[in-house]
């Protein structure tokens, strides 16, 4: 379907919005996380707290959608820090399994409150009923894209 306004389908549209906020909220994320924490470092410690349990790095790789590789430097850097624990998968001699440790997960925390301000600002300009008017949509947006994906 086109807009009215130009010959841009608004499909598309959406997704310039949804980049650009991607873009916009990940800068401003960064630069409120405490002790130089990447958003993608982040993204582990909120996906492990949220789900629990034990991941390979594949796995984790393939929910963030990078190659092992790149989540391989993310888990070390995490490793280092003594927020997550890489151990050996006890059913696969070759494979690992990383899990959260009390410290990552006091961590993931202080970074949510780290950006409680910008959750405040967002609040003050869009009211948490607007945004809770949004979450369903875009949830069907990535239930449809995350069943495409390969």
């Amino acid at each position: 379907m086109m807009t009215e306004s130009n010959d841009v389908p608004t499909a598309f549209q959406a997704f310039t919005e949804i980049s650009i906020i991607e873009q916009l909220s990940r800068n401003e994320l960064e630069r409120q996380l405490p002790n130089g924490l990447k958003m993608s470092q982040f993204g582990v410690l909120n996906h492990l707290d949220r789900l629990g349990g034990e991941w390979s790095p594949l796995r984790l790789a393939n929910a963030f959608q990078v190659t092992k590789g790149a989540m391989t430097n993310t888990l070390q850097r995490l490793e280092k820090r003594g927020l997550i624990n890489i151990q050996s998968d006890p059913n696969d001699g070759r494979g690992k399994l990383v899990s959260l440790t009390k410290l990552g997960r006091e961590t993931r925390h202080v970074c949510i409150k780290s950006v409680g301000s910008l959750l405040a600002d967002i609040s003050n300009e869009i009211s948490d009923e607007e945004l809770a008017e949004i979450i369903p949509m875009l949830q069907k947006l990535r239930k449809f894209l995350d069943e495409r994906r390969s």
